[in-house]
């Protein structure tokens, strides 16, 4: 019990900052967190796919379109509740996805990276091609959701069901990738020849890998619906694919607990990314540094800053944030057991006579 001591405690204090975090922050801060939540499950399974299985994707926009559009058309058009919807349009994009996991056999590396990317440009293409299901280039609007908790807000609602459904599919996905096919993933990841010389099927985890990865783009696709309001084709663009492959090297490729720091860093740097350029230019000017005339509010240097502060975050943290995680884990055990050894002592050494 004590071997997972600090495990239990970490895990503990996340739980608690999630449930009182509303209590804690306005309105709109609350709203930000619960799209941090629909990101980190499409972030869960970008991990089962790219970082435990090893195939890369920067098409799980296009799968979140798929979730998003499902969500949108049966609820506006069929009249199925919001939140009945969020499983069929994870289903929906985990068909597609293991679907496109057949053709995807043949193809490994860059050439796997920009199929899955002609996917994410393709989507949206398609919604506005078929306008009259999708509503075309203004989309689907949704109807604003109401609490069936008085008292609650509907953003404190939407928060709270984002964030069970993201610790049920943290369960989920952390028995998926357990026990023997887990093992059979990571070594699809590792070594496809090794893995086939072991008996193992390239064609049956390749595409069960891609499927539920989707299905979990599917799922994030849903939520991000509803906490819109609306769904258009330039809702996911296909920088979304590329910024949520950002977030899981961020967070830690492999790491379900890494890819939440990830989510935050998907959410907030991108709308944040400007605002860290004043403090600094500041800072140089006080410090006599010749920076020019640098204005934060200029078209592009935004992304710029975004770009300078993704490097960074790279170099200082080589293996993501679950890096951090793991050194750190490793120093709170190393002090956990000087501790023990010190409370319990050791017993005195008799004198001799």
């Amino acid at each position: 019990m004590r071997r997972y001591a600090p495990r239990i405690a970490g895990y503990g204090a996340l739980v608690a900052a999630v449930i009182l975090l509303p209590h804690l922050a306005g309105e709109f801060r609350v709203t930000q967190f619960s799209y941090v939540g629909a990101f980190a499950i499409a972030l869960f399974g970008l991990s089962i796919l790219t970082g435990i299985t090893g195939q890369i994707s920067l098409g799980h926009g296009g799968f979140m379109a798929i979730g998003a559009y499902v969500t949108g058309i049966l609820a506006v058009n069929h009249g199925v509740p919001d939140l009945l919807t969020i499983p069929l349009g994870g289903l929906a994009a985990g068909i597609v996805g293991f679907l496109f996991g057949f053709p995807a056999l043949r193809l490994a590396g860059v050439y796997l990276a920009l199929a899955t990317f002609a996917l994410a440009v393709i989507v949206p293409s398609v919604a506005i091609a078929f306008g009259e299901f999708t509503g075309g280039t203004a989309g689907i609007l949704l109807d604003l959701p109401t609490s069936p908790v008085g008292a609650l807000t509907p953003a404190e609602w939407l928060y709270y069901v984002t964030w069970a459904i993201v610790a049920a599919l943290f369960v989920l996905a952390t028995w998926f990738v357990g026990g023997k096919r887990g093992r059979a993933l990571r070594a699809v990841r590792d070594n496809e020849l090794a893995a086939v010389s072991s008996g193992i099927s390239l064609s049956r985890y390749k595409t069960l890998a891609f499927g539920v990865s989707a299905f979990y783009a599917g799922v994030a696709g849903s939520l991000y619906a509803i906490l819109n309001f609306i769904v258009t084709p330039g809702t996911f663009p296909v920088t979304l694919s590329i910024l949520l492959l950002a977030g899981l090297v961020i967070g830690g490729a492999g790491s379900f607990l890494g890819v939440l720091a990830g989510a935050v860093f998907v959410e907030f740097i991108p709308l944040y990314a400007g605002d860290v350029l004043g403090p600094l230019v500041d800072l140089a000017q006080r410090l006599q540094v010749p920076v020019g005339d640098v204005d934060p509010t200029t078209p592009g240097v935004p992304s710029v800053v975004y770009g300078a502060i993704l490097l960074l975050a790279l170099i200082v943290m080589p293996n993501g944030a679950a890096g951090v995680g793991h050194r750190f884990r490793a120093l709170t055990k190393r002090i956990y057991s000087r501790l023990v050894i010190s409370n319990v002592g050791s017993p005195p050494k008799e004198r001799g006579v």
